[in-house]
């Protein structure tokens, strides 16, 4: 009589079975030095490239903006349009994220930690943030050019909404617009700790999400993004001046820069370096 195998039945354990384990701060920390020194050792050029093609992506958020604005004009009260294209926002920062190019305000904190660390110095970060920041726009403006010119044409985008964006984004002091980029400096500079401490690609495009959701939902000063919604009203509307784009500009990146220096600096760094050293 033979007798019954049960272990076909039973599932054996393996490590690839085993849920991973939360990081530790003092391994977010490690990584988050580890990637911003792994950003300095590069050439130049490479920083060049994927800071430009960060620029591209994040203008699909934008043609998808836009695409809202169009479909939705008429159709509810125009001050709720910028709440519903909030949920298409995020779509240009996960192609960001998820395919390791080079943004600025996501790469804030992380080029400044070697520094905080004394690995690196401050020349050496004005350089590279310049590098990127001179990417992120030439890219945004590649990509500005190129949508308006495909979405006008066949029909999805109009030039109205273009302009309507543009107002949006610039129609505050530029005390208040420095303001609300310090708090999304600050917010894609958590961004950049949370996808370091997730641990699967689905909790990373979570985190993603839900940042630039919030960004996109209060309405936040984005520095790279507003360049393509700033500079595309100022090649499609008399309304938007040349100064109006610079001002704008230079406003948020600073604003951005600081958020997510004071964020890394006064929060993140000084709670948690000590843990290095256990």
């Amino acid at each position: 009589m033979k007798t019954q195998d049960t272990t076909k039945d039973k599932k054996i354990p393996s490590e690839t079975t085993k849920p991973q384990q939360p990081k530790t701060h003092k391994q977010i920390l490690i990584e988050q030095l580890c990637e911003g020194m792994e950003t300095y050792e590069h050439n130049k050029t490479k920083v060049l490239l994927g800071s430009f093609t960060a620029g591209l992506e994040l203008g699909f958020s934008y043609f998808l903006i836009a695409m809202v604005y169009t479909l939705l004009a008429g159709r509810i009260p125009p001050e709720y349009i910028p709440y519903a294209a909030a949920f298409v926002y995020p779509v240009g920062f996960i192609m960001v994220v998820m395919g390791r190019s080079i943004l600025f305000t996501e790469q804030t904190s992380l080029l400044f930690l070697p520094v905080l660390h004394g690995k690196r110095q401050l020349k050496e970060l004005a350089v590279l943030w310049a590098t990127v920041i001179f990417g992120n726009l030439l890219g945004g403006i590649a990509i500005a050019l190129i949508l308006v010119w495909v979405g006008t044409h066949i029909g999805i985008i109009d030039e109205e909404a273009l302009k309507n964006i543009a107002l949006h984004v610039i129609d505050f002091s530029n005390y208040t617009i420095f303001a609300s980029a310090v708090l999304a400096g600050w917010l894609m500079a958590l961004l950049s700790w949370l996808v370091t401490s997730s641990t699967d690609s689905i909790s990373r495009i979570f985190m993603v999400y839900m940042i630039t959701f919030i960004v996109g939902f209060a309405g936040l000063h984005h520095s790279i993004v507003g360049n393509i919604e700033v500079f595309t009203g100022l090649i499609t509307s008399s309304q938007i001046k040349f100064l109006d784009y610079l001002g704008f500009q230079v406003t948020a990146l600073f604003g951005n820069a600081l958020g997510g220096v004071f964020f890394v600096a006064l929060l993140r760094y000084r709670a948690f370096s000590a843990n290095l050293n256990k």
